[in-house]
C-alpha cells in the first residue's frame, strides 16, 4: 500500500486533469512533503544509532543474543556507565524487570512485574528476550536450556520478562566490569 501510494502520489500531483482540487491537491503536497521529510529524518536517525552502535561498550553488549544496535544504544543511553547501580539485579528493578512485592501479616507475594523506569528500554528488553527465546529453541547452551525449562513451565510472556531481566543483569556485569560477554556464565 504505502509503496503503491510513494509512487501514485507525484503522479497525482503532476496530473491537472485527475480531477483533484486545487485544495485538496495543496494538503496533498504538503503531506507529500512531510513524509519525505519524515523519511530523511529516519534515515539520519539510523545512521545515528549505527554510529553510536560502534562503540565498545555497545559493542560488547551486541555479543549477548537478543540485544541488537537499537538495544545497546538505547540501554547505554539510558544507564550510561551504569555505576549507579550496585547490582544487576538493581538495574532490572529500575527497569521494572522484577517482580512486585506486597506483604500482608507477615506474608510476602510476589506480583507482576512492577513496570517502574524507562518504558522504551523495558519494551526493547522484552522484545529482544523474545527473539532470543525464538533462536534457543533448537540450542543446548546453558542459557537456552535455562530460558528454555522457564518457557516450559510459565506463560511466555512471564519467560520472556524472566529472560529480559537475565539480559538487563547481563548488560549491567558487561558495562559496570568493562568485560565481553562470557555464554558459559550466564546461566548461573
Amino acid at each position: 500500500e504505502v509503496l503503491h501510494l510513494r509512487k501514485a502520489i507525484p503522479i497525482w500531483l503532476e496530473d491537472i486533469n485527475n480531477g483533484l482540487t486545487e485544495r485538496f491537491r495543496r494538503l496533498l503536497h504538503g503531506l507529500w512533503s512531510d513524509l519525505l521529510m519524515l523519511e530523511q529524518r529516519i534515515k539520519e536517525l539510523d545512521r545515528e544509532i549505527a554510529d553510536l552502535a560502534k562503540d565498545p561498550v555497545a559493542q560488547r553488549l551486541q555479543q549477548v543474543r537478543g540485544i541488537g544496535p537499537l538495544i545497546a544504544t538505547a540501554l547505554l543511553s539510558a544507564v550510561g556507565d551504569a555505576k549507579q547501580f550496585s547490582s544487576g539485579r538493581e538495574l532490572a528493578a529500575s527497569l521494572g524487570l522484577t517482580p512486585k512485592q506486597s506483604s500482608s501479616g507477615g506474608k510476602e507475594r510476589l506480583l507482576g512485574i512492577s513496570k517502574r523506569g524507562d518504558v522504551y528500554v523495558r519494551s526493547l528488553l522484552v522484545h529482544g528476550a523474545r527473539s532470543m527465546m525464538v533462536a534457543s529453541r533448537n540450542k543446548d547452551d546453558r542459557l537456552s536450556q535455562w530460558v528454555n525449562r522457564i518457557a516450559a513451565t510459565r506463560h511466555p510472556n512471564v519467560a520472556a520478562v524472566a529472560m529480559a531481566n537475565k539480559m538487563a543483569r547481563i548488560a549491567w556485569a558487561i558495562i559496570t566490569k568493562e568485560v565481553d560477554y562470557e555464554p558459559a556464565l550466564a546461566a548461573g
